[in-house]
């Protein structure tokens, strides 16, 4: 064998290959993603140089992986252009940097979190392999075949080898601590991982593995629905279906292509890392695109595929460069289009799937003013009101019989003298008996039944400050009261005050304030937990920042309904009572009872509101069970 030259690859102060192991990649598994992106590459400047006429037009083209057990040696092969004597010594020893100190200066990474990156292609093969074998043939006219040999330190050799047809076999003899990279489904695995999408074959010990087609890269003419959905099933399997899809695609100011999924709700989203897939030229880069889109877009599905996105820098580089910030911007308005879409042509498509599409949406609207813009016509709440249909139905019909309105659509049937006072709800069962009452006297109300609503009413209503948003059990105007004039007894004290007092006494308690009212319907409950909006927003505020769920505040109201039996049956017992004061004083057994029964009454108020702790119902339960058998003993 004629050996044509010998010598050290070209590195000034210090070998860069323990840089390359321990500094620039994550993971060692990457060699295999730099080594076969390496060669399709190299088909491609072979398919372009034949197309001008340099060189041969080669066969099919494949990348083809072998395993050798009794060897412990990987081979990665491609049939592209190859090199000559020159370009292996151009391309392979000549590292392109001054000293390993410049090498990590342009490589450097906060905490040694790479991203991933290109470039370095070859030389990672470093991190697994104890030596690397590289034979190459060019597609050039009378080229001839070498070999490069390197163990890892600066000597190399370089000889002529023996290979027939132009390409090039990159040989790597396994480190003892790397031998799980002779295993085929360790091997089938990354190639499904990173290279599932290359145009280019992958075989591995003669069967292809990897799909080939990148569906993002198509046209959307091209592709139909089951494309779209065969896709997400293949990256997320076992997730169902999406709901909707956008499809990226543009080259200016930037080359970006992609697919994004909105999944159905199931509860697991991602707020932190995201679910979408970034890939660089169909090869994958990483599931981690936090940097890269808006946070309120991460747990959306799916492929966003660029060249132009730098991989060799660091996250917080990224978070502040510009390019990528536009790309982000992007990435939102096209989102945004796809919703106004959707609500535009099939308004109940949009009002099944806004539950899903919900949290998207507000968060995105609280933390992007462009995408607010964008969103704002498109925000949806559950509504008392009956659904229609028709071509532009208000409120809209959605999934398990619910309708939904939008905040315009709602303005539009408020009355005149209330035309600026939004009424919402965020709990059905634990406002229901407020909630009753609004309804009973005709009165549409918004649910607003999520956690990110008690973020998103204020913002709304910093954004309409025309607008008061006024939650159900806040406070009850006139329109919920009977209009009814009481009589005064002797001592100059109408019903409503004796029910103050009794109610007072009955729960001695500074923080709560007593309000008696006549509330119309025949089911209005007989007294009411209310929260003034103020009060209760500054409770919620408290609970969000210790990070709890917001309980009953101590200081609340206690609305009691004059007008229920309960209510005007302790009121006669109480009347009825006669008040001892034998000895120490004391208060008769019917005072005592409408005391015990003015507390049931609380409680139940209470009770409907979650405002009772676990570590009171308990005691709730024997007091209840208490003054039945009382209420027994009297014949009551």
């Amino acid at each position: 064998m004629t050996v044509l030259e010998q010598g050290q690859i070209q590195i000034h102060t210090e070998n860069i290959f323990p840089i390359i192991k321990k500094a620039v990649y994550s993971g060692h598994e990457v060699f295999l993603r730099e080594l076969v992106s390496n060669g399709v590459d190299a088909i491609s400047k072979r398919r372009m140089a034949a197309m001008a006429g340099d060189c041969s037009e080669g066969p099919e083209a494949k990348i083809s992986i072998r395993i050798d057990r009794e060897a412990n040696t990987l081979t990665i092969s491609d049939n592209g252009i190859g090199m000559n004597v020159d370009e292996v010594k151009r391309y392979i020893n000549q590292v392109a940097f001054s000293s390993a100190e410049d090498f990590l200066e342009k490589y450097k990474q906060e905490n040694d979190a790479i991203i991933g990156h290109f470039g370095l292609g070859f030389y990672s093969s470093f991190m697994v392999a104890k030596q690397v074998e590289l034979v190459t043939l060019s597609a050039s006219a009378g080229a001839e075949a070498v070999r490069w040999s390197c163990d890892g330190s600066p000597n190399f050799s370089l000889e002529v080898a023996a290979r027939s047809e132009p390409g090039t076999d990159v040989i790597l003899h396994l480190m003892e601590e790397e031998l799980e990279y002779i295993e085929p489904a360790r091997i089938r695995t990354l190639i499904t991982t990173y290279c599932d999408f290359l145009p280019v074959e992958v075989q591995l010990e003669g069967e292809t593995v990897n799909k080939r087609e990148a569906p993002w890269r198509k046209s959307p003419r091209d592709l139909t629905d089951n494309d779209y959905i065969e896709l997400y099933r293949y990256l997320y399997p076992f997730q169902g279906d999406p709901l909707l899809w956008v499809h990226l695609n543009t080259d200016y100011p930037y080359n970006l292509q992609g697919i994004l999924f909105f999944p159905k709700s199931t509860g697991r989203a991602d707020w932190e890392k995201g679910e979408i897939k970034l890939y660089c030229n169909n090869v994958f880069v990483s599931d981690s695109i936090k940097e890269v889109v808006p946070r309120y877009l991460l747990p959306l599905r799916g492929v966003i595929d660029s060249p132009d996105i730098p991989l060799n820098v660091s996250r917080s580089a990224l978070q502040t460069d510009r390019r990528v910030r536009s790309i982000g911007g992007f990435v939102a308005k096209k989102v945004g289009d796809r919703l106004k879409e959707l609500h535009r042509d099939d308004p109940k498509r949009y009002a099944e799937s806004w539950e899903s599409l919900a949290p998207f949406i507000k968060i995105g609207a609280m933390e992007d003013e462009k995408f607010a813009d964008q969103v704002a016509d498109l925000v949806l709440f559950g509504s008392t009101a009956a659904a229609r249909e028709g071509d532009s139905p208000d409120p809209i019909p959605g999934e398990g019989g619910k309708a939904y309105t939008t905040l315009a659509g709602y303005r539009t049937r408020l009355d005149g003298a209330n035309d600026k006072r939004i009424l919402y709800c965020t709990d059905e069962a634990g406002q229901a008996g407020a909630l009753a009452l609004w309804k009973s006297q005709g009165a549409e109300v918004l649910l607003a039944d999520t956690f990110i609503d008690t973020q998103f009413i204020p913002w709304l209503e910093y954004r309409h400050e025309e607008l008061k948003f006024q939650r159900v059990d806040s406070e009850l105007d006139e329109s919920l009261q009977e209009k009814e004039s009481e009589i005064s007894d002797a001592d100059g004290k109408d019903n409503s005050e004796k029910l103050r007092n009794l109610f007072k006494a009955a729960l001695a308690n500074d923080k709560i304030t007593i309000q008696v009212q006549a509330l119309k319907g025949d089911n209005a409950p007989a007294a009411l937990i209310l929260l003034p909006e103020q009060m209760r927003r500054l409770n919620d505020m408290g609970a969000l920042m210790e990070q709890r769920l917001p309980g009953l505040p101590d200081h609340h109201v206690l609305l009691v309904n004059r007008k229920h039996k309960l209510v005007e049956g302790l009121l006669k017992l109480s009347a009825g009572s006669v008040i001892t004061t034998g000895g120490g004083g004391g208060s008769s057994p019917s005072q005592l009872l409408a005391d015990d029964l003015g507390r049931h009454v609380y409680e139940l108020a209470r009770l409907a509101v979650g405002g009772l702790e676990p570590n009171e119902l308990a005691g709730f339960q024997q007091r209840s069970a208490d003054l039945m058998g009382k209420l027994m003993e009297r014949g009551l």
